[in-house]
């Protein structure tokens, strides 16, 4: 009998362990997720903030805003120089080839000038040696064959001539000149100058009342939006 109940004593025992280990909670777990969440938020807020800060210094970009007296200055030291201060290298090609153009006819103007300018003095001279003009005529010509009066006329003509163009030339020198001082100062006053694309023209009949007839005549009224 005293081993039985030592024996049943023993297997209560045991149940009673078992029933409150059962019911003992496992704090272990809890703590690693808390921990782990905490970590993750840290994760989060730390990337967030550095996307800001890059999407700040991206926004942070300067505009070229060129200063028109600086543009100006530029032109005025050399054609062209204000076009590329302003960023419009699509018109240097245009300053520089119309400026070597007019450069190059006005040296090929004022050559055929000096030349004949040369051949007619000689031409209107008493020194039989001075023949400069027989150079614009081919080798087997005579000069007794020519007429005075003629060659007279004929290189005065061209003498003033050249003379005009080689003026013309450098007139044009000086407009382009100006021209590209202007163009540079214009182009770098107006290069923030906001241009609205709503630019239309609207018209619409209408009646216009006359003085001298009873009636209302019949006209078209038109309005520019810029």
């Amino acid at each position: 009998m005293r081993q039985k109940s030592r024996y049943i004593t023993l297997l209560f025992a045991l149940i009673f362990c078992t029933i409150a280990a059962a019911q003992e909670p496992v704090e272990q777990p809890d703590s690693i997720d808390n921990s782990a969440q905490k970590n993750i938020t840290t994760i989060v807020i730390e990337e967030t903030d550095t996307i800001s800060v890059e999407d700040i210094v991206i926004e942070d970009i300067r505009v070229f805003n060129p200063d028109p007296i600086r543009a100006t200055w530029l032109s005025a030291l050399c054609p062209g120089l204000g076009q590329i201060y302003n960023r419009r290298y699509w018109k240097l090609p245009i300053v520089v080839g119309a400026y070597m153009g007019l450069v190059y006819a006005t040296n090929w103007n004022n050559t055929m000038l000096t030349d004949y300018t040369r051949a007619y003095r000689d031409l209107t001279d008493n020194d039989p040696n001075t023949k400069s003009y027989m150079d614009f005529f081919a080798p087997n010509v005579n000069e007794s064959s020519l007429n005075q009066s003629w060659l007279l006329r004929t290189f005065e003509s061209r003498k003033n001539y050249f003379r005009r163009n080689r003026d013309l030339c450098i007139i044009g020198m000086v407009g382009v000149y100006l021209l590209a001082i202007v163009d540079a100062y214009v182009d770098a006053s107006l290069s923030q100058f906001d241009i609205s694309p709503d630019l239309s023209l609207k018209w619409s009949p209408m009646l216009v009342q006359e003085l001298r007839n009873q009636g209302p005549s019949v006209g078209v009224q038109c309005s520019l939006n810029f």
